[in-house]
């Protein structure tokens, strides 16, 4: 991170696949720390491809990313997952692996980066305590609702105190209460200090977060018509 707190800066930033015409064009803003961003757009705007190169799944075709004051276009595969540990992902489709327990899916972060199977126990079960599952550590994914699931892949992204969460379509597959329910944790979280951008084509959760800030894709061009992406405030309030 950077002094003034900038995270994420895209400079003139394009995306195509193939020979295809560009998916994403011309992208240029800046992502401050602690901070809360909806990201919308219609399908085929190209939410998803924006969040892949934000948590580093895709490099773009062109322009500059810049990344916790790095160069994340020319940075070493070998230093890739140290920065990748930095940004929690919560996947539409949730990704839980099937054939472990909630607790072990939401431990596996810990375990990949190396932790002491000690120091896991206490934090993976205050974790899933926090988002509502303290009663369900033992579950399969199989045995669990869409919310829950959701829940786990959600404490999943945040075990390791991510500096930036990344959420694509969170509440797509659950009901509008258990919606609204994912959004406050979402908040939640935020307050503690974690950058958040979730995705959403629900225009109605845009108002559940008053101060949130509003990326707009149309046709794989960004608005930003109120300066705050480009422009965004360096101090926070």
């Amino acid at each position: 991170m950077t002094a003034d707190g900038e995270i994420i800066h895209f400079d003139n930033v394009g995306l195509r696949y193939g020979t295809e015409r560009e998916v994403l064009s011309d992208l240029t803003f800046t992502l401050f720390a602690g901070r809360f961003y909806f990201l919308t757009g219609a399908s085929g705007a190209g939410k998803t491809s924006l969040l892949r190169m934000l948590y580093l799944a895709q490099r773009p075709s062109r322009g500059a990313i810049r990344m916790f004051g790095t160069d994340a276009i020319t940075l070493p595969r070998p230093r890739l997952p140290a920065m990748r540990r930095r940004i929690g992902v919560v996947f539409q489709d949730f990704r839980l692996v099937e054939h472990l327990s909630a607790f072990d899916n939401v431990a596996l972060p810990l375990r990949v980066a190396g932790h002491a199977e000690k120091d896991i126990a206490g934090p993976v079960r205050d974790i899933l305590e926090w988002v509502g599952l303290g009663d369900r550590i033992d579950a399969s994914p199989a045995t669990l609702s869409g919310g829950e699931q959701q829940r786990v892949a959600i404490a999943r992204a945040v075990i390791a105190r991510p500096a930036m969460l990344v959420a694509d379509e969170p509440t797509g597959n659950v009901d509008p209460d258990m919606a609204a329910k994912l959004i406050r944790l979402f908040e939640m979280l935020n307050r503690q200090g974690t950058t958040v951008v979730v995705a959403t084509h629900d225009l109605d959760l845009l108002r559940k977060v008053p101060d949130s800030l509003i990326m707009r894709l149309d046709k794989g061009r960004l608005s930003d018509p109120t300066g705050a992406l480009r422009y965004p405030p360096r101090k926070l309030t």
